[in-house]
């Protein structure tokens, strides 16, 4: 297997096939050109690891090759080489883009040194692309899953204040998708290739969280041997989560209420001010009207961070959207696990949709990903499912003595299609399309139930 795809540029054709026949040899594929156009024509028809050029080329300028590389191929590490080495000659290669500037007669191992640096530094930047690509695939847009019309609106307010910097406040229950669509406000944000940092504030105690976000000095407390920076500067230029902020002590939200205004802090035990530019997202489970009406939260500080307010709903209000959410979550489940493709079977999606989900979201996540590793077929069906889904759904999904499991799903199912024609203002094709099921199965459906005319739905 070759260590790279090699392009030698040098008009002294004895050095350019004794170099070439020499760097076979040390287990690289190589294309030689005797001149610029040549140069030009093989980067034209294909991409290469890396180009060594010669600055002085009989037809052109190696100089010329180096721009036509960076433009056509910016992926290709080029490596200027000249028998007339000066100082500012490869400063200006430098400029121009050139990975590195080798001066002839060239030293075997200092020519094979070059190569597999710029070979490394190409591996590494395929490698953060790749990482790039999973994040952007993993916590963009495309994994807030929803069409109900609240979801439709939290969309619009993410799109809308991603690039601002705007401190959001992230509402709903536990499970809802908090951390997800903070992410998602950062990864389409001009600052998504800066640290997304997040911290769980109801998990440290008062003075460590303290420490934990703003840093501390040598000798601050005991223990604190060294100075440490904080989440806020480790944030910096990127975005800080704040989860659970409604656990916050009164002392530390002063001091979070002077961030968010001045962006500006001390660490723990010093005096040295410091300034931050950070993006600011928080997010709670609990009502913060209610405890500043308790006592419990700053009111300025309600004011502060209550600037734009992302409210997520419950999975139970928006029914419509537990099939989109559990195929998401089969595809990604038999994706990440190697797993072959699934599907849900009508009985096991109308019992997802008829359970009240008090996790939310990740319950549904966690109960998708438990079916797909201890199924042992190629359909989820009932029996794939937690006892407690089947037993304990909405009202009248209860077991109920002398009827079939297709009659007491009857109810929660026809509630389910209600909702969801309702939400779509009885447009059967957008209903059957967020229901996921076709529009034939849909018209059956609602024959079945009474639901052909809005004005005996609610009967």
């Amino acid at each position: 297997m070759s260590k790279g795809v090699l392009l030698l540029v040098d008009d002294d054709r004895h050095l350019l096939r004794s170099m070439a026949e020499w760097l076979v040899e040390q287990g690289y594929e190589v294309d030689t050109a005797s001149g610029c156009d040549q140069a030009l024509a093989a980067v034209e028809r294909k991409p290469y690891d890396v180009a060594l050029v010669d600055i002085r080329l009989g037809e052109g300028d190696g100089f010329d090759v180096l721009h036509a590389v960076r433009r056509k191929r910016p992926d290709t590490s080029v490596i200027m080489i000249t028998g007339y080495g000066t100082v500012e000659a490869a400063i200006e290669a430098i400029r121009a883009g050139a990975f590195d500037f080798l001066t002839k007669p060239l030293i075997d191992e200092e020519l094979l040194l070059a190569i597999e640096r710029a070979l490394r530094q190409r591996r590494v930047i395929e490698e953060n692309r790749v990482l790039k690509a999973q994040l952007d695939m993993r916590y963009g847009m495309e994994n807030v899953v929803g069409r109900d019309h609240r979801m439709l609106k939290v969309y619009d307010i993410i799109q809308s204040v991603a690039d601002t910097k705007a401190t959001v406040l992230i509402t709903g229950e536990s499970g809802t998708g908090k951390s997800l669509v903070a992410r998602a406000i950062h990864r389409l944000s001009s600052r998504r290739d800066k640290p997304f940092v997040e911290v769980a504030c109801g998990a440290l105690p008062e003075t460590l969280l303290e420490s934990e976000l703003f840093g501390h000095v040598a000798g601050a407390f005991t223990g604190a041997t060294g100075d440490r920076i904080g989440k806020f500067e480790q944030a910096e230029g990127g975005t800080i989560f704040l989860d659970e902020i409604a656990t916050a002590s009164p002392g530390l939200q002063v001091k979070l209420l002077r961030v968010l205004q001045d962006f500006e802090f001390e660490p723990v035990g010093g005096s040295q001010t410091r300034a931050v530019d950070v993006r600011v997202i928080l997010a709670t489970n609990e009502d913060l009207g209610r405890a500043v009406a308790e006592g419990r939260f700053r009111q300025d500080l309600f004011y502060r961070v209550n600037v734009i307010n992302i409210e997520l709903p419950p999975l139970r209000e928006r029914i419509s959207d537990i099939p989109l959410l559990a195929r998401h979550f089969l595809q990604r489940v038999c994706e990440e696990t190697g797993k072959p493709p699934r599907w849900f079977t009508d009985d096991a999606m109308a019992t997802l949709q008829a359970y009240r989900w008090p996790g939310n979201v990740r319950e549904l996540q966690n109960v998708i990903e438990r079916a797909v590793l201890l199924g042992k077929s190629d359909r989820i069906d009932l029996e794939d499912l937690p006892h407690e889904l089947a037993s304990s759904g909405r009202g009248s999904v209860q077991p109920v003595e002398g009827r079939t499991l297709k009659q007491a799903l009857e109810g929660p199912e026809r509630q389910i299609i209600l909702e969801s024609l309702e939400a779509h203002q009885w447009n059967r094709h957008a209903t059957a399309r967020a229901l996921g099921i076709n529009r034939t199965t849909l018209y059956k459906k609602m024959k079945r139930l009474g639901l052909e005319e809005p004005r005996y739905a609610r009967r």
